[in-house]
């Protein structure tokens, strides 16, 4: 506990450093950026702002979800719109799409930020993710004046979902998040139907089953439904899976299937492994 807390304070004078004419944080209603958000908003008070972007890749819900969070640690939220599905580099889905994704994504956080008087950037990757596949830190990396406060002091997620629970934030046992985007194999054309089409499926099934982490992996019209170990068991019926089936089916995938080894994070670099 007194190494988190050292830590805690070693972020804090990095936020008041970077952040000494003002930050914009980039905001997804997760926890790595609800708990940067708050303890931003401590440390800055008004020079600090949220800004989430809106997109094809992201769900109304997550949206909704997001203003919630921003309103309840008191940080005033904006949306800026991002169109990643105009870009032929992400469409055409290579391993690096989220390079290109958030290339666009920091140059208009700057861009707001700029405009409305801040002069930095805070994002949300954390140290645990830098242990897997993460294009789209490269593109933090090379953009002047947009820092990730949690990888320069070292916060793993466990320590960060420690942190959110100490600041009485509920988001810290949220699920981790992800893009619609993700669902589809790499190399596979990313378009607006299939992200609508993982998109209605996903609230389907939650209507149906009462699930807290899930992805339904669109494999070309085969979907491949991964939710956590431990929920497994609450798809073993007959009744529930009858359901499942009729309605994806009815979103006009072809099969349905169910991930026995249950979800797992990058289940699509599996996609990239030569036999």
């Amino acid at each position: 506990m007194e190494q988190l807390d050292n830590k805690l304070e070693e972020l804090k004078t990095y936020i008041a450093d970077k952040g000494r004419d003002g930050a914009v944080v980039a905001f997804s209603g997760g926890v790595d950026s609800t708990t940067l958000a708050a303890l931003s908003r401590q440390v800055l008070g008004e020079k600090t702002a949220a800004v989430i972007a809106q997109s094809a890749t992201y769900t109304t819900e997550e949206l909704q979800n997001a203003k919630k969070s921003a309103q309840t640690i008191g940080i005033p939220l904006y949306i800026i719109q991002t169109n990643e599905l105009e870009k032929e580099d992400f469409q055409k889905n290579p391993p690096n799409r989220c390079y290109y994704c958030k290339k666009e994504l920091v140059q208009k956080l700057l861009n707001f930020a700029h405009l409305h008087g801040f002069s930095a950037v805070f994002e949300g990757t954390n140290f645990s993710d830098l242990d897997d596949h993460r294009p789209g830190f490269q593109a933090v990396q090379e953009t002047q004046d947009v820092y990730s406060p949690w990888v320069a002091c070292r916060f793993t997620k466990t320590e960060i979902r420690e942190t959110a629970k100490n600041l009485g934030l509920s988001v810290h046992d949220k699920p981790s998040l992800s893009c619609l985007a993700s669902r589809i194999p790499f190399n596979q054309p990313i378009t607006a139907d299939k992200l609508n089409r993982i998109n209605q499926a996903e609230q389907d099934i939650r209507a149906i089953v009462p699930i807290r982490q899930l992805r339904v992996r669109d494999h070309n019209g085969l979907a491949r439904i991964e939710v956590n170990a431990e929920e497994r068991h609450l798809f073993f019926n007959e009744v529930v899976l009858e359901k499942v089936v009729l309605m994806l089916k009815q979103r006009g995938f072809l099969y349905v299937t169910f991930d026995l080894e249950g979800y797992q994070t990058g289940s699509m670099l599996k996609t990239l492994t030569k036999p």
